[in-house]
């Protein structure tokens, strides 16, 4: 297969991808609270596995990308990953919730970076980086249909979703295993390879620049304070939907639709929201983007709390919707800050760091707001992640000072 043909393959393997996935992640927290019937504590603590899992596994499963091959790391990582949801479908138990995300958590580090690092193989670095633009909105367009196919299942039997979309996001495993070339490949210098010493190092180098820059110790302390906040929210807003508020019948469709129909319009915000961002702000200006990520926080912590008070379902909905729009747009604003504020030689250390400290914060802090969730109310759950974002206040505040911003212009 040329260049050409490992490029197609490429876009089909992120469009398939993103197709099933969305099938299965639009009602798996539906299928959750309503047919495992977990409680938010235990929603939280699954979350919470999950993002350990993928911590923890990111160096094992890297070594078998880096050492023997990509194309197998990336066979095993779907075949698992299908394999945890399936497992996950067909046993409705807390348990079993548990051990799919194991399973599909491990299967999803064998896919991380492994695949990117196959296409650039084969097409060459120099090509690489449009691979990766062209990659993500196929990535977009799979998510998008896959939500509507998720509805349209759903409708049937709420479990059918997860367990056919695992189904087929597991065959994609036997279709690379005949068909993905693997040309270019070359093992990983030692030196040069993932393990738990680089692992560490990187955390230590990343945490001796950021203690030398306060601005870039602000920004870093910025994302593990939204890391905190976003997995608590991320998990307790489904459940939140679904005890507080009547549903609107929608003539005979099942009400798990609706996360469906809540799913697209968010997804399309976000993307339109980050597309006005991607014209607006000058990304050269640490000025405008520092305004920009302050106004998004302070926005986003007023519809958390606008979300956590709402009485009626629409209101609700809306709500979350622009909190998803905020929240999506988080991530970019970041990134754009801290590449422009760090050296290149230490860019890459820095986006590991600041990536570690955002997991951090989810796993420390997300079952905290679960407890809460239980033992109060989910909604007091709510509003205490939205309240976690001002904590990022003065941060900014000492961000303004440095960067000479005197009021926000956006």
């Amino acid at each position: 297969m040329d260049k050409k043909g490992a490029l197609n393959l490429y876009l089909g393997l992120r469009f398939f991808s993103a197709l099933f996935f969305g099938t299965i992640v639009t009602v798996n927290l539906v299928y959750q609270a309503v047919v495992v019937g977990l409680n938010p504590l235990q929603l939280v603590l699954v979350g919470t596995l999950l993002e350990s899992v993928c911590f923890f596994f990111e160096v094992p499963t890297g070594i078998v990308a880096d050492l023997y091959s990509r194309k197998i790391s990336v066979v095993i990582g779907l075949f698992l990953t299908g394999i945890g949801f399936v497992f996950e479908g067909t046993f409705p138990t807390f348990e079993g919730v548990l051990i799919a995300q194991v399973i599909w958590g491990i299967g999803a580090t064998f896919v991380s970076g492994a695949r990117e690092a196959w296409i650039a193989d084969e097409v060459g670095e120099a090509a690489a980086g449009k691979a990766f633009m062209r990659g993500q909105k196929f990535n977009q367009v799979g998510m998008f249909l896959g939500i509507i196919l998720s509805m349209l299942l759903a409708n049937i039997d709420i479990r059918l979703p997860i367990v056919l979309g695992g189904i087929l996001y597991a065959l994609q495993s036997v279709y690379l295993l005949i068909f993905m070339p693997e040309d270019n490949f070359k093992p990983v210098p030692p030196k040069k390879r993932d393990t738990f010493a680089a692992m560490k190092r990187t955390f230590l180098n990343g945490f001796y620049n950021v203690k030398k820059d306060k601005k870039l110790l602000s920004i870093v302390t910025i994302v593990m304070i939204f890391g905190m906040f976003s997995e608590g929210l991320d998990r307790l807003w489904t459940p939140f939907l679904i005890s507080d508020f009547s549903f609107p019948e929608i003539g005979g469709l099942q009400p798990v639709v609706w996360f469906g129909i809540i799913s697209l319009i968010a997804t399309l915000m976000a993307a339109f929201m980050i597309e006005i961002i991607g014209r607006r702000i000058n990304t050269d200006s640490q000025n405008s983007i520092t305004q920009t990520l302050c106004a998004v926080n302070l926005s986003l912590a007023l519809m958390v709390f606008i979300f956590g008070v709402s009485v009626g379902f629409f209101s609700a909905a809306a709500a979350y919707c622009f909190v998803f729009m905020l929240k999506e747009s988080f991530g970019p604003l970041t990134e754009m800050l801290i590449n422009k504020g760090v050296k290149k030689d230490v860019r890459a250390t820095i986006f590991s760091f600041s990536s570690q400290m955002n997991s951090l914060g989810q796993v420390t802090f997300g079952p905290i707001l679960g407890l809460i969730a239980s033992l109060i109310s989910i909604k007091i759950g709510i509003i205490a992640a939205g309240a976690i974002l001002l904590l990022s206040l003065p941060l900014y505040s000492y961000l303004f000072k440095a960067y000479r911003i005197k009021r926000i212009n956006i």
